[in-house]
């Protein structure tokens, strides 16, 4: 089974943030072939479940550092659940081998029975009790019969080991615990926005300081220098008037006639 592909992982960025995105894809991954896997004739869905609780197992053993206690408990249970699942393929699987390794020898003994029976026209039963599997067939059936009694047995523990863990919400606190990391992880990211936001108006109020600072120095200066033009200017000098003498521009004569 082809694992599901993690969106959004960062290799410069902090391990818990990757952990989680990793942790809740394999446990969505893990869920989702329950509803499946819980129906007796359904192998394939089981054999990808145990796939699934393998590779959430390895990511928790890990990361569950970055989880706690609920990351703690739910590798626990994916071990658990990894290894009932484990026997029970092992059930699926000897099953149809050895009934084909059954049908194998029947078809040997056919071709042996009837060899011994050279060229009779027809066949002595006798022969087939002389078959060279004859003692075989026994013990093969008898390995069904286990087989197929265990495999109900561990069937049947399954279903009450994922109704457990469903009850007891080991997987939905992993969940839980993994969505909170995303959630503070996305917290500083905004936090890390404002802060960058408020240091460029900071930057910005700075820099319009000081250019204010700079155009009132100048226009003091220039306030200074127009000033000092005004008081160091040529004062008129007396002019005459019509009916009289020559006076100052105030009125008073000039100091030559005083």
């Amino acid at each position: 089974m082809k694992a599901r592909r993690v969106k959004k992982l960062d290799p410069d960025g902090p391990l818990t943030e990757n952990a989680a995105r990793i942790v809740r894809v394999r446990l969505d991954e893990l869920r989702s072939f329950a509803p499946k896997a819980l129906e007796r004739d359904q192998v394939r869905p089981r054999h990808d479940m145990r796939i699934a609780a393998k590779r959430l197992r390895y990511v928790l053993e890990a990361t569950e550092f970055c989880f706690g206690r609920s990351a703690q408990v739910a590798r626990r249970r994916a071990r658990d659940l990894q290894e009932i699942l484990g026997e029970l393929h092992d059930c699926d699987e000897m099953l149809p081998r050895a009934e084909r390794h059954i049908v194998q020898l029947r078809a040997a003994d056919a071709v042996a029975v009837r060899e011994r029976a050279g060229d009779a026209d027809d066949l002595d039963p006798g022969l087939a009790a002389r078959a060279p599997h004859r003692t075989s067939y026994r013990g093969i059936e008898m390995l069904i019969v286990y087989t197929q009694a265990r495999r109900e047995v561990l069937f049947e523990r399954f279903r009450s080991f994922w109704a457990e863990q469903e009850r007891a919400g080991t997987w939905q606190r992993l969940e839980r615990a993994a969505q909170r990391r995303l959630d503070e992880a996305r917290e500083r990211r905004r936090a890390a926005k404002r802060a960058a936001r408020a240091q460029r108006a900071l930057e910005a109020a700075e820099h319009q300081r000081r250019e204010a600072a700079s155009r009132a120095a100048a226009a003091a200066a220039e306030l200074r220098e127009a000033i000092g033009s005004s008081r160091e200017g040529p004062r008129p000098g007396p002019v005459a008037t019509p009916d009289g003498p020559r006076r100052n521009p105030d009125g008073s004569p000039p100091a030559t006639e005083r």
